[in-house]
């Protein structure tokens, strides 16, 4: 009996890539099924979206990226998986541009904490140090200067965390979003061969299913 043709449309895997590879029944699997827009604007799935994003993030990241997706489909890959490759990289793209405008609000709410720190840690600093004077005579003067220093530094914890911890996860995020909006896309049938592109010699081979 003749050996089936095989069938694959989308781009070429650069070699080197990192490949994630998908396994699923129907392309509408990778997609949002209520989202109402054209094949080419729709969302992805969650669950798919959440796979292709934490194996994206496993690559170093001067490896390209490319998505190899396994179909159900033994005789002939649908008109869809032809438009794969510009929904993916869309999608993608747009994750990028949402989250690069994340990472400005970020900061722009980072300014303002830091000035309303500075200010209230400046305020605290001067108070203390007149009730300091005030009560010169008396014990609890120097608690109190100590007790308005520490809530001034308190104040202060929100701009430090932005600036010192919140905002790098989201630019690494960005930085996966921008990789994955340039990555290679190929549609292949399930039982084709698939060759080994990937720079460790294995790729990922995980995959979603639907519900």
């Amino acid at each position: 009996m003749p050996s089936k043709p095989r069938t694959a449309v989308g781009d070429d895997i650069p070699p080197g890539s990192g490949v994630i590879e998908v396994h699923v029944r129907e392309l509408g699997q990778l997609f949002n099924s209520m989202d109402p827009s054209p094949f080419i604007e729709r969302d992805l799935d969650v669950d798919a979206e959440e796979f292709i994003v934490s194996w994206a993030g496993e690559f170093p990241d001067d490896v390209p990226l490319a998505l190899l997706v396994h179909l159900d489909n033994t005789t002939a890959i649908p008109h869809q998986a032809r438009l794969l490759g510009g929904a993916v990289r869309s999608y993608f793209h747009h994750r990028a541009e949402l989250t690069q405008r994340r990472l400005r609000q970020l900061f722009r709410r980072g300014r303002r904490s830091l000035a309303i720190g500075l200010t209230v840690l400046t305020g605290a600093i001067l108070l203390g140090r007149w009730l300091e004077y005030l009560f010169r005579d008396q014990a609890f003067g120097e608690l109190i200067r100590q007790s308005l220093i520490i809530g001034g530094w308190v104040a202060m914890w929100r701009p430090m965390e932005i600036f010192l911890y919140d905002w790098w996860p989201i630019r690494r995020e960005r930085q996966v979003f921008d990789r994955l909006g340039a990555s290679a896309v190929r549609v292949v049938c399930a039982d084709d061969a698939v060759p080994d592109h990937s720079p460790t010699g294995a790729a990922a081979t995980s995959a979603p299913t639907a519900r």
